[in-house]
């Protein structure tokens, strides 16, 4: 089933959000580096497009994420009218401190002390934030914790006489409409522990790992180089137990535990620079999903009606297989 998590309090934090764009010059959308797209926020694009809001795309953790990828995905990003983009880590200073400057361009009318430039910083839950401002401000104004929605208000502070900035509590959207965007988000730790299941998380991790980077993967784990061709997913996550000696009582590899230490290794970044998704991967999903979408319509089409909906599942419930992303 598709991974879906809306907390009530993002109901009242999109209203805020709407109103605050209001007057606010660039937005500061956080991305995370590892999967750009699946963590953009279509409500931010929504409701900065309303306004006419330029953006400053930021690709956060860029340290954990593959180089390669993220250059492709800043070439993407900057061909798109009213959008620059930059990599960077939110931990290092030097590289935050050049923020402000790099949104002026993008609001030349707020280029003195008359009028300064408003930004405000926007994404989804535990992208990074609450340290992005604390680095900026050079104090600890907003709580960092490593789990999402730890910040619930906003913040309006002052850089300098030319510049101010406002923090917005981490924004999901209603529903995500692609299956595997829910998972990378999950698996990047940015939805909450009670609407996802970490053995499925996992698995479609180690599949992803598979496919891109096997060389991590036998490299952290100690998987045999050769045998990686003949195992899946599933065999990943046993080996993973059996590895670091996780058994069930009577010897059985505990799966649960294996795939808490391949989501955590992931997330720590411990497993080397790693890109879930680029922009080739990207159109091929959508490009996938369109084609399902307009089977799947097609099908309705030729069905025969029933004049009896009892006879139909209550709510219209299906379970649906998550495409494979093709590696470019």
């Amino acid at each position: 089933m598709a991974i879906q998590w809306f907390p009530g309090h993002m109901n009242s934090a999109r209203k805020k959000a709407a109103e605050t764009m209001a007057s606010i010059d660039v937005v500061i959308e956080l991305l995370d580096a590892r999967m750009p797209e699946a963590s953009t926020n279509p409500l931010v694009r929504e409701l900065r497009l309303q306004r006419q809001r330029p953006c400053l795309k930021v690709l956060n953790k860029a340290d954990l994420a593959d180089p390669q990828v993220t250059r492709a995905w800043i070439d993407h990003y900057n061909r798109q009218e009213g959008v620059r983009a930059v990599a960077l880590s939110c931990r290092k200073p030097a590289e935050v401190k050049r923020l402000p400057t790099l949104c002026q361009p993008l609001a030349p009318h707020r280029s003195d002390n008359v009028k300064p430039l408003r930004m405000l910083i926007m994404g989804i839950p535990n992208v990074g934030k609450s340290t992005l401002m604390n680095v900026l401000l050079k104090r600890k104004i907003a709580k960092v914790g490593d789990e999402p929605a730890v910040t619930r208000s906003q913040q309006t502070s002052q850089l300098d006489v030319r510049h101010s900035i406002t923090d917005m509590p981490g924004l999901m959207w209603a529903k995500i409409a692609y299956p595997s965007d829910g998972l990378m988000l999950a698996a990047g730790n940015a939805i909450g522990r009670n609407a996802m299941i970490d053995e499925e998380v996992a698995t479609f991790l180690a599949g992803q790992l598979l496919a891109r980077y096997p060389a991590l993967l036998a490299s952290r784990y100690g998987l045999p180089a050769g045998a990686l061709a003949e195992l899946d997913a599933v065999n990943v996550i046993e080996r993973i137990a059996l590895r670091r000696g996780l058994r069930m009582r009577g010897g059985a590899a505990d799966l649960e535990k294996a795939a808490k230490v391949l989501l955590q290794d992931y997330r720590d970044g411990v497993l080397g620079r790693i890109s879930l998704e680029t922009p080739a991967t990207r159109q091929l999903m959508l490009a996938g999903e369109g084609a399902q979408g307009a089977a799947r319509a097609a099908a309705d089409d030729r069905a025969p009606a029933h004049a009896d909906d009892s006879r139909q599942p209550p709510g219209g419930c299906t379970t649906e297989a998550l495409p494979r992303e093709s590696v470019p």
